[in-house]
């Protein structure tokens, strides 16, 4: 089953948020035990509605929700050091 484009950017925000929490370790002392992070985009009303509904079905029974509003994106760059080409 194709990913929605709802999903497919919820997909790439986890892993930014995976990158920063990993480069900014005090944040995760802010992050209750087992909580249902759900991700939210400053101005994207439509994606934060519908990642709110779907982490609060994903969410266990009696744990904390944790909203985490991503304000501020980065331009999108590639890690790519090294390229050969090779003519076929």
């Amino acid at each position: 089953m194709p990913l929605s484009l709802l999903e497919t950017r919820n997909s790439l925000l986890g892993l930014e948020f995976d990158r920063y929490v990993r480069e900014h370790p005090e944040f995760v002392d802010k992050i209750p035990n087992n909580a249902q992070v759900i991700l939210l985009l400053e101005g994207d009303e439509g994606f934060n509605t519908w990642s709110t509904r779907v982490g609060k079905e994903q969410a266990a029974q009696n744990l904390p929700l944790l909203y985490v509003t991503i304000k501020k994106l980065a331009p999108a760059h590639s890690r790519i050091e090294e390229l050969s080409l090779m003519a076929g």
